[in-house]
């Protein structure tokens, strides 16, 4: 007698509501590295720091996010969310708390630089916030996916990324209110207020399977071979006799052995009931109800119904997608095309998002050079950093709703909004290269942020539906890894353009005039102009290859349609039940 099923939370019951606003949480704490240019710029004034440095600072938390996504990814996959939410309770307490106390005891009497030492600390310190900030978005996109069906799966996966976009805005409302300028306070508010979210997550995030009705189709056990093996050839699938009730799991486990050593790659279940309760330990494989009062001697038929029911059976394996992992991915063309796209235009927002608080800088330096303040200075420094963080925030959202509404009600492609993020990054960057008053800047600072948040939004959303859920995670971390060829590029670029117009600007003005910052750059536009040439050339080859990805995507679901349509007829071989 098969175990007794546990009851399952309805799709948005309370339980699963819980799941997502604790994953909400976590990932509204993990998006602190886009804070940096916050408190990037005071970091460096009073550690005599220059733009270069403070760039290779911002980095360690870039890289410490990226570099970990295929470890953590893999973690996430095997071992669930616990872990990684623990670890990143005590990176991102560490991490912060190390930058703080680095910050209050300042420079030595008569040293007008920073150690290497202490450089390379404040490094570490700043990859640790990166890694811990990861882990809890990993656990965070990871439970939401398994814990929602396909057809919300945008919409929710795209809701809890959206809070790792609005954490900045989040972070420095609060610390603007409640202790504004106070560079300290500020930073002893990140290392508490992003690593105590994580226990709470410690406690509340885990993935809850879907009921019965909702992941039948994603409960299929086979890998997108086999679909196609299923769906696009003609098969015999028999009942096996000695299964007498009419719980008959169609390609169960006794014959993956078969399936693996002609197919490769197969992968059990990622919402099985099991991952939910232990006791229901029994295979989640498809039921048939064989047809009762059919003879035993293996009578065969064609029929239209028969037909058109193996017909529907097929069409939702192929909707499972494809399980394609490890080496398989790595030599897919539809791998390398997202991982080059994303790595310039994620390396676009990096460098901007890392230096926009400079940029600000510069441009009221610029325009304020006989009226220098401070404290204005330092709001319009703080707006760049909140309209990034707000319009990233939207952009996640916002993209998650329209790439499920475009495949439901349009049956157009996801992937068919790559166009559109590249041509927002894209026109921030020509935007940014126009504007040479301070007051404007936020209008590049918008659509960069709107852009940003919805190329992560929709990657991770497509990065299932290449390549499967299965092994999402671990995929979306290798994906991930595009950011750090990008983001150092320019990012180190931007640092090294804008120090070589300091140091010409410092020629011209001996001393620098009262009251600004003595690496300051006073040339405005002109300090990073080249910069954003080189982002707005990476941002034309991205859009051209997300062109390129649209049309092969489309390509290989016309051909998929095209296969379904010549679906031959199936013989089916039924057996009779025992008396």
């Amino acid at each position: 007698m098969s175990p007794k099923s546990p009851q399952l939370p309805p799709t948005f019951g309370r339980a699963r509501v819980v799941v997502l606003l604790a994953s909400l949480l976590a990932a509204l704490s993990a998006g602190t590295n886009y804070v940096f240019s916050a408190y990037g710029p005071q970091l460096g004034a009073k550690l005599g720091l220059s733009h270069t440095q403070l760039n290779l600072i911002g980095l360690g938390g870039n890289v410490g996010v990226y570099i970990s996504a295929p470890i953590l990814g893999k973690i996430v996959d095997t071992r669930g969310p616990k872990s990684l939410l623990l670890s990143g309770f005590v990176l991102l307490l560490s991490g912060y708390s190390g930058i703080r106390i680095i910050y209050d005891a300042g420079l030595p009497k008569d040293v007008t630089t920073l150690s290497t030492a202490m450089f390379a600390l404040l490094i570490a310190c700043s990859f640790m916030t990166g890694v811990g900030g990861n882990g809890g978005l990993c656990a965070a996109i990871n439970t939401t996916a398994k814990t929602f069906p396909d057809k919300v799966r945008g919409s929710t996966t795209g809701l809890v990324i959206s809070g790792f976009g609005l954490s900045a805005f989040l972070f420095s409302a609060i610390a603007h209110l409640a202790f504004p300028g106070n560079t300290s306070s500020f930073l002893l508010l990140l290392s508490l207020g992003t690593s105590f979210p994580m226990l709470i997550g410690f406690i509340f995030v885990q993935p809850i399977p879907l009921p019965p009705s909702e992941a039948h189709h994603e409960s299929f056990d086979v890998d997108q071979a086999e679909a196609d093996a299923a769906s696009l050839s003609p098969s015999i699938i028999s009942v096996p006799a000695h299964e007498n009730n009419s719980r008959t799991h169609l390609l169960t486990h006794n014959r993956d052995e078969g399936l693996e050593a002609g197919l490769g790659h197969r992968q059990g279940p990622t919402t099985a009931v099991e991952e939910y309760n232990d006791e229901a330990r029994g295979g989640a494989g498809i039921e048939l109800s064989p047809p009762r009062g059919v003879s035993r001697s293996s009578s065969r038929h064609r029929s239209s119904s028969t037909r058109r029911s193996f017909s529907q059976s097929g069409k939702q394996l192929l909707d499972v997608g494809p399980n394609i992992f490890g080496v398989k991915l790595w030599t897919s063309v539809d791998f390398w095309i997202p991982f080059i796209s994303l790595s310039l235009l994620s390396g676009t927002g990096l460098m901007y998002i890392n230096n926009v608080g400079s940029m600000a800088q510069a441009l009221y330096v610029y325009t304020h050079i006989d009226r220098y303040n401070e404290v204005d200075a330092s709001q319009w420094q703080a707006t760049q950093v909140s309209t990034i963080s707000f319009m990233n925030f939207s952009g996640r959202v916002l993209i998650g709703l329209l790439a499920d509404l475009i495949k439901s009600r349009f049956g157009l492609p996801r992937s068919t909004l790559l166009i559109l993020v590249a041509c927002i990054i894209l026109s921030s960057q020509i935007a940014a290269a126009y504007i040479e008053n301070v007051r404007v800047l936020w209008r590049a600072s918008a659509l960069l942020g709107l852009g940003y948040g919805s190329m992560f939004s929709l990657y991770a959303t497509l990065c299932i539906e290449w390549f499967g859920l299965p092994h999402f995670s671990e995929n979306w971390g290798y994906l991930s890894l595009s950011p750090l060829f990008g983001g150092n590029i320019f990012s180190v670029a931007f640092g090294r353009n804008l120090d070589k117009h300091e140091r010409s600007a410092e020629s011209a003005y001996m001393p620098p005039p009262p009251g600004i910052p003595p690496r300051q750059c006073l040339d405005g536009l002109t300090c990073y102009v080249d910069s954003l040439h080189l982002t707005i050339g990476a941002c034309v080859c991205a859009l051209a290859l997300s062109i390129w990805a649209v049309w092969r995507d489309r390509k290989r679901i016309a051909e998929v349609d095209q296969d379904y349509r010549r679906l031959p007829d199936v013989i089916w071989e039924e057996e009779e039940e025992e008396s």
